[in-house]
């Protein structure tokens, strides 16, 4: 029982990366029309200032999981909270509208590297009957950042504080210090201390408090993978012979999840509803709402995964 606690605890530290994942990238719809107005924007101007997080979360999802192989997961989770950190704090001080595109853009690297590591790390710190539910948390997380940063837009616009877009960005700040100072409480992933660094013992330490059943398990287990790092094949292969099929399934769905405009609505809600004629302050309340379905829908979707199956509720969602 005491174990359980303790992956629980680790998993939801870890999974606080997604909170700032889904904070980082809706808070922007609050802040977006008082950047435009306040640095009186072009309409190209304004969407590359919204936008480059984005080009950020590409880059950091490309390449976060190089330092998390190199250095390992909890440094890179450590230093994925830094950027989240700096890039609340220097987006909400920014003087120009350049500066502020580069610290946006550096929370975007932070975005995209969360979204490789910390299911890395859950995933092989925890149990295998418990992975997929606390995996899963990452996902929950996301979703519940973006309901955060809707509500917190809201509170901070309705107690008139001067420039209330940077306080809007800078907020972030404070979960961001959160998330960092717990990372650097919680240990290494063992497969990595394993595949990586053959330290065995250490490694047997942590599963020892993690999965005090499946300790020899996980450590055969990690012990293969490091057999099969050493014939590690290229990123190519992925489109080659039996994996191209696979492979272009995988990228077609995620391009089809963001074809799908729900990037258009999470940073340009407020705007949107005000263009429906809902007066600005209810529009940033309105924007809550699409915050809350985009929860419940994921809790749904978490439920009946394993009730309904994958292919079946793919169907349903493209439906």
């Amino acid at each position: 029982m005491k174990s359980k606690k303790y992956v629980i605890f680790l998993s939801i530290v870890a999974a606080l990366g997604g909170f700032l994942f889904g904070f980082d990238t809706a808070v922007i719809s609050g802040a977006e029309r008082f950047i435009q107005t306040n640095w009186q924007l072009s309409d190209w101007t304004h969407g590359m200032a919204v936008a480059i997080a984005l080009y950020g979360t590409v880059i950091g999802a490309l390449f976060g999981g190089i330092p998390a192989d190199k250095y390992g997961r909890k440094i890179s989770l450590l230093w994925i909270g830094i950027l989240y950190l700096v890039s609340a704090l220097g987006s909400a001080l920014a003087p120009d509208v350049i500066i502020f595109m580069i610290f946006r853009f550096i929370g975007g690297l932070g975005v995209g590297a969360s979204s490789v590591v910390a299911p890395m790390y859950i995933s092989e710190i925890a149990p295998a009957k418990n992975r997929g539910v606390l995996v899963a948390l990452f996902q929950f997380n996301i979703v519940f950042g973006i309901l955060v940063a809707y509500f917190s837009n809201y509170l901070i616009e309705t107690a008139n504080l001067p420039e209330s877009w940077r306080w809007m960005l800078g907020v972030e700040a404070i979960p961001a210090l959160i998330y960092s100072i717990l990372i650097a409480k919680v240990p290494k992933s063992p497969r990595w201390l394993i595949a990586h660094q053959n330290n065995v013992e250490e490694a047997r330490k942590i599963l020892t408090k993690t999965d005090p059943e499946g300790v020899t398990e996980a450590i055969r287990l990690a012990i293969e993978e490091r057999e099969r790092e050493k014939d590690k094949v290229g990123f190519g292969t992925l489109f080659h012979g039996k994996h191209m099929k696979m492979t272009w399934l995988a990228i077609l769905i995620a391009m089809f999840n963001q074809l799908s405009g729900i990037n258009a609505i999470i940073y340009f809600a407020p705007r949107i509803f005000e263009m429906a004629g809902i007066a600005s302050e209810n529009a940033l309340l309105s924007t809550i709402g699409i915050g809350a379905v985009n929860m419940v829908a994921t809790m749904m979707g978490l439920y009946l995964i394993d009730r309904i199956g994958r292919k079946k509720l793919m169907y349903i969602g493209s439906f």
